[in-house]
């Protein structure tokens, strides 16, 4: 399974893993599914940081990049086709991030991991959810 990981489940599976239900946990540890990150999601990491709504130890970049080499992800690239995949959605998400990564997922033909109730809910994609 080729499984595009939401921001959040990229930093909680990094700092806070029992945020994450046994499946999703399972699902992330199979070495026969390949793991994706969008770079909205890195962006999304920086700006949450530089509002303060996350906070490390380390500046934000130094923590994204050794987060990366720590756990190499495959990169789903930001394209033109996603961009204007993003705004050909229907029931596109209210947040601008959610609907890149929705669009990716599609784009891409990835299961989006989250634990976002509204994108679960999505009938454009298929989700894998982090539900206990």
């Amino acid at each position: 399974m080729k499984l595009l990981l939401d921001t959040h489940i990229w930093v909680w599976s990094l700092v806070d893993p029992g945020q994450l239900s046994s499946r999703v946990q399972r699902a992330l540890k199979n070495a026969k599914n390949e793991l994706w990150l969008s770079p909205i999601s890195v962006w999304e990491v920086l700006m949450l940081a530089k509002k303060g709504r996350l906070v490390f130890a380390e500046p934000a970049e130094r923590w994204v990049g050794r987060a990366l080499e720590a756990a190499p992800l495959r990169e789903a690239p930001l394209t033109v086709e996603v961009a204007l995949a993003s705004a050909r959605m229907t029931s596109a998400p209210s947040d601008p991030a959610d609907g890149f990564l929705v669009a990716t997922a599609q784009v891409y033909g990835l299961t989006l991991v989250t634990a976002d109730r509204r994108l679960e809910q999505l009938e454009e994609i298929s989700v894998l959810t982090n539900r206990f």
